[in-house]
């Protein structure tokens, strides 16, 4: 038994419960449990169960409760953008699976999220070529696509004479310029006039219409989703008062980390494996097992599964029905359902949608930094309206003077 891994005795003693307690815990989603070594025990990650405990701790001060507020805990900051339930994430009060289901592209939702009421901000005339001093930089496929975005993107905004105006309207011409710009950079292309998920398919699959309503879906179930990482990082350098260009580079920053946008190519990694091994199920039993995670399954705010993976799952069974790489998808579901209850996440969808068009991994994440991108630019907006700098007090825990 490794050390990552605690007994039902070790894990009741450090929570200061009963084992009755413990089950009830794992049944609410709170905690997972993985087989012990007969097969007859469980076994508990200490990462889950000290988080747990820290969440305990919260309410018995005020400083405990702000310290652990910051990992998915309490919470920091009101918002009217986005809320997040059972059912799946609301943009605004409308909830984003229905929108999809009207038939919303990003753009609907961008102005959604952005509050712009009759005004549509895309309507602006867009030049279909990048400034000189851009070009180089957003035509070069050897750059990765977050890393020529962010290169890119603060040149953009020394040719945007209104970056730090305060009016509402040319804020959401701002955001919907940086909103198409964002997404030709990720895919190297000129700027393009079109729905942002046209340009996408465009490059992937070109003339595939239902692969190109999947990209529509994909990006509309990433467009945002409370005060996630990348959020949290917009909006603290919106607080500032940094032009939108900052912000987004910020967002683009914190996606490019291994624990936010980079599970989606754990997640193809992941799907990758067990599609090649003679039994799928016995790799993700071996995972498990060893308590390794399963990148792309569970969701700490979804314990009964993710509806954004539900929903795009649906949509990919329809379109690639009786193809090997969904009969390969379905196992792969199947067998981490039953061996560790979890279900798919949105991360593992991203990757599915690759991997079953015979895409790479990277379109992957490209499809969440192109989408997530309308839900920064929310965020920026209305902390920039609110006017507050963000600035949390830390709690001391070095060597005293």
């Amino acid at each position: 038994m490794t050390t990552d891994l605690l007994t039902a005795r070790e894990t009741c003693r450090l929570l200061g419960i009963s084992q009755a307690t413990l089950y009830a815990y794992v049944s609410r989603g709170l905690l997972e449990s993985r087989p012990g070594t007969d097969h007859r025990s469980r076994l508990y990650l200490r990462h889950d169960v000290e988080r747990l405990a820290q969440r305990k701790q919260a309410g018995r001060g005020a400083a405990s409760g702000a310290a652990q507020s910051l990992d998915r805990g309490l919470p920091v900051l009101e918002t009217q953008i986005s809320l997040i339930r059972p059912d799946g994430p609301y943009y605004r009060g409308r909830s984003a699976i229905g929108a999809l289901r009207d038939g919303a592209d990003l753009e609907d939702v961008a102005r959604l999220l952005w509050d712009c009421g009759d005004h549509d901000p895309f309507a602006a005339d867009v030049t279909d070529a990048w400034p000189a001093h851009v070009a180089g930089i957003a035509s070069n496929t050897d750059l990765p696509p977050l890393e020529r975005a962010m290169a890119a993107i603060p040149l953009l905004a020394l040719d945007v004479r209104h970056s730090f105006s305060s009016a509402p309207r040319i804020r959401h011409e701002i955001a919907a310029a940086l909103l198409r710009q964002n997404a030709a950079l990720l895919v190297a292309r000129p700027p393009f006039a079109g729905p942002v998920h046209r340009l996408l398919a465009g490059c992937w699959k070109p003339g595939d219409e239902g692969f190109a309503d999947l990209v529509r879906a994909a990006l509309v179930m990433c467009a945002d989703h409370e005060l996630n990482v990348s959020a949290f990082a917009a909006r603290v350098v919106a607080s500032t008062g940094a032009h939108l260009h900052a912000t987004v580079c910020s967002g683009l920053a914190a996606l490019s980390g291994p624990r936010h946008g980079g599970a989606t190519a754990r997640a193809y990694a992941l799907i990758a494996d067990a599609s090649e091994a003679p039994s799928p199920h016995d790799v993700i039993a071996a995972r498990w097992q060893r308590g390794d995670d399963l990148p792309g399954f569970g969701h700490a705010l979804y314990p009964h599964g993710d509806p954004r993976a539900a929903e795009l799952l649906a949509r990919v069974r329809v379109l690639h029905a009786g193809s090997p790489g969904l009969a390969a998808l379905e196992t792969i579901v199947a067998a981490t359902e039953e061996v560790s209850g979890q279900r798919p996440n949105i991360d593992f969808m991203l990757a599915a949608i690759c991997r079953v068009n015979g895409l790479p991994a990277t379109p992957a994440l490209v499809m969440f930094a192109a989408g997530r991108l309308a839900g920064w630019l929310a965020h920026a907006l209305e902390q920039q309206a609110q006017g507050k700098l963000i600035r949390p007090r830390a709690r001391y825990t070095g060597v005293e003077p």
